[in-house]
């Protein structure tokens, strides 16, 4: 494995998987993407960009709009929990097709990196990316906010609940699990399946990211395509998506439940 800035910025295509010239399969294949993100994150794609419009239209500006995402979905207590629990379940059945249907094509979860062949490697990956991408992240954010390009994101509005820390670190790693499987692991093996250059891959991927971060603002838009374009291109080159899912849950869990247990105690909250 090379670590050069060119082998970086322009990284040569893997012999696996192999690039599919029967026309049929092509078809199959592109088919396939249309479906599955027709019904998963693309989908949350184009609801999130309508959102934004609907926000940019509204006589308020952005940052004085909300934008939550864990909040209440019942009146009684334990309903509300049983249906966290099945929101997070979906996520994880979205990942859990991505990785089927690959399944069913000759790829195992393996080849794309979600093994245990190198947890000592897997876990410092996972505190550097945590690193790299939540702290960076959480600034552009507020700076987005208070220049009034992003609304107040709100990560948690639930009840202060036994059930909250369990259900919001379900909800962290039901969210990592669906955005890396399907938008790293499953989306970009397949565009190398047709061919596509690795670099535009991993700018359609992160393009695909932010979009459905729009509901946000624009500051989650460009947030969100960043961190799809580091995570993209490290996928690319070391082949491990675990460390992916591990950071992405780990700061989601760090803004889920950090936010539910200061909002309330410090002034610079939204």
């Amino acid at each position: 494995m090379t670590f050069t800035a060119r082998s970086w910025l322009a990284p040569s295509r893997p012999e696996f998987p192999g690039t599919v010239e029967d026309p049929a399969e092509r078809r199959a294949i592109k088919l396939e993407l249309l479906i599955v993100f027709g019904i998963t994150l693309g989908l949350s794609g184009v609801r999130s960009l309508l959102s934004l419009v609907d926000s940019l239209l509204q006589p308020v500006p952005l940052a004085q709009q909300q934008a939550q995402l864990n909040v209440p979905q019942a009146a009684a207590s334990l309903i509300d929990l049983l249906k966290q629990l099945l929101s997070a379940a979906q996520l994880v059945g979205w990942g859990a097709l991505g990785l089927y249907l690959l399944w069913r094509a000759g790829i195992k979860g393996a080849q794309l990196g979600l093994d245990r062949r190198s947890p000592g490697r897997d876990t410092l990956l996972t505190l550097l990316l945590a690193a790299l991408i939540g702290i960076p992240g959480l600034a552009l954010y507020f700076v987005s906010y208070h220049l009034g390009f992003s609304l107040a994101v709100q990560p948690s509005t639930l009840g202060d609940t036994w059930w909250r820390p369990i259900s919001l670190t379900l909800s962290a790693f039901g969210n990592a699990f669906a955005e890396e499987v399907l938008v790293v692991g499953y989306l970009l093996t397949r565009l190398r399946q047709l061919g596509v250059r690795e670099n535009t891959a991993v700018f359609g991927a992160a393009v695909l990211r932010g979009s459905y971060h729009l509901y946000q603002g624009f500051g989650g838009f460009v947030g969100n395509f960043v961190m799809g374009l580091v995570f993209g291109r490290l996928w690319q080159k070391t082949n491990r998506l675990w460390p992916l899912v591990a950071a992405h849950t780990l700061f989601d869990f760090v803004s889920f439940v950090g936010y539910s247990l200061l909002k309330g105690h410090v002034s610079w909250l939204p």
